[in-house]
């Protein structure tokens, strides 16, 4: 029963993932994502149900639009999988529980401003005070002592503050203003124990992106090259906490 209980989180996950990807998609760009029904980017075609299954339906028509045969993004199939697996290990962490719908609300929330953030290259600030909210909710339910849940708020501040300085001392060349709060609420999400870990897995992991980004991209054609941070920083966060990774382990 546990198992198929951890299955079923796993494609709420990846079902609630597709969804919020859409959302991100047409929000601010003149679509409703309550009414339109999805389409195929190329070709326009109205997608059927069999077309909307998370994961499967990717890989049944082999990565390509069954009507012109574009090939879809593998990055939907990716983000679709990563949420279901987050899903499943929130899970396998807190059971049915309070904690675990918090915790499911405050992934979605995430995932909606680091899918608008690849698509626009702007934090969307209201969904990122969303996230903070329900970080600390989160946080505090773990934590009912006053002592534990303010460590978690001067660690997160200290976290939120070093980006900061980045962003400050930098103009902004190094590191984007948005970034801060968004570091603020994973840092109070996944707790003290992992705000370094998932700090330096998010520099790893953006830093393996930028080498194949660069290596795939022909040299006059580097220039002006912009990706944004927030991705790097939900992955490496959510890594260290969902699998208690500490590659430092005096922290």
């Amino acid at each position: 029963m546990t198992i198929l209980f951890g299955l079923g989180t796993a494609l709420l996950g990846a079902m609630l993932a597709s969804f919020v990807g859409v959302i991100a998609e047409r929000v601010h760009t003149g679509s409703s994502w309550g009414n339109d029904r999805s389409r195929c980017d190329a070709c326009s075609v109205t997608l059927m149900p069999r077309d909307l299954i998370p994961v499967f339906s990717w890989l049944v028509a082999r990565g390509r639009c069954r009507s012109c045969g574009s090939k879809i993004p593998v990055r939907h199939v990716v983000i679709e999988g990563l949420v279901a697996l987050a899903f499943f290990s929130a899970f396998v962490i807190h059971g049915l529980s309070a904690q675990l719908f918090v915790l499911f609300a405050a992934l979605l929330v995430l995932l909606f401003v680091v899918l608008y953030d690849m698509r626009h290259t702007i934090v969307p600030m209201r969904p990122v005070v969303a996230f903070i909210v329900l970080a600390l909710v989160y946080r505090a339910v773990l934590f009912t002592d006053t002592l534990s849940v303010g460590l978690a708020l001067m660690v997160a501040g200290v976290a939120a503050s070093v980006f900061l300085a980045f962003h400050l001392f930098s103009r902004g060349r190094a590191m984007g203003l948005g970034d801060t709060p968004v570091v603020l609420g994973l840092s109070l999400l996944t707790g003290p124990a992992f705000v370094v870990p998932g700090i330096l897995f998010s520099f790893w992991i953006g830093a393996l992106y930028g080498i194949v980004v660069l290596a795939s991209t022909r040299p006059g054609h580097r220039m002006g090259i912009e990706v944004p941070f927030v991705p790097f920083l939900a992955l490496g966060f959510l890594l260290a906490y969902f699998t208690g990774w500490n590659p430092l382990p005096i922290f």
